[in-house]
């Protein structure tokens, strides 16, 4: 496995009560502003947490939204999203986020760690990958340090603020994940 770090966070699935933490991040414009999406309001991120408990019970499961806990307290401070593929056999694509207030304390790199570690080691996935604003120093310096490689460029991928945005493709193979070994991209 990739350089694993510390066991700060726990994957759970998301609850009905997560709304108020959730929105904290998803509502939140500087947390959002690489993201593929505007600040959320409190209902669109109940709409989220419901559509990914709906998700969790589907068969077979397609998609895995998961909450981002502190181990010492059960507190919500991330959240995840793992996607099969319809296009890529064992394949998926990854998101996470933090609260903005955890921001450079490594939390990005467990997360991620957790959500490929989900992929590769419980759903047996060949190929996981993610997509980043090009302005987003910090998710390429995270998918860099879980081993992910920086394939290329789809560009004008998102439109945000009325205006198209290329997103930047990075990826890991399960045999890159289970070697533990760096990429050609780092």
């Amino acid at each position: 496995m990739v350089n694993k770090p510390p066991n700060r966070l726990r994957l759970r699935e998301v609850r009905r009560d997560d709304i108020e933490a959730l929105h904290a991040i998803y509502g939140d414009a500087a947390t959002t502003q690489h993201l593929s999406f505007e600040p959320r309001t409190p209902e669109q991120v109940a709409s989220i947490i419901d559509r990914s408990m709906a998700s969790a019970v589907e068969s077979p499961r397609t998609e895995h939204c998961v909450a981002f806990t502190l181990a010492s307290s059960d507190e919500l401070v991330g959240f995840g999203r793992l996607a099969r593929d319809p296009h890529q056999m064992r394949a998926a694509t990854v998101g996470f986020a933090i609260h903005r207030s955890l921001w450079g304390q490594g939390l990005g790199v467990e997360s991620l760690t957790l959500l490929l570690g989900l992929g590769f080691d419980e759903l047996n996935l060949h190929r996981v990958w993610g997509a980043r604003s090009p302005l987003n120093a910090a998710s390429k310096r995270t998918m860099e340090a879980v081993n992910m490689t920086q394939e290329g460029v789809i560009r004008e991928h998102v439109l945000k603020n009325g205006s198209w945005r290329d997103s930047v493709v990075h990826a890991i193979l399960d045999r890159e994940w289970h070697q533990g070994t760096p990429n050609a991209g780092t």
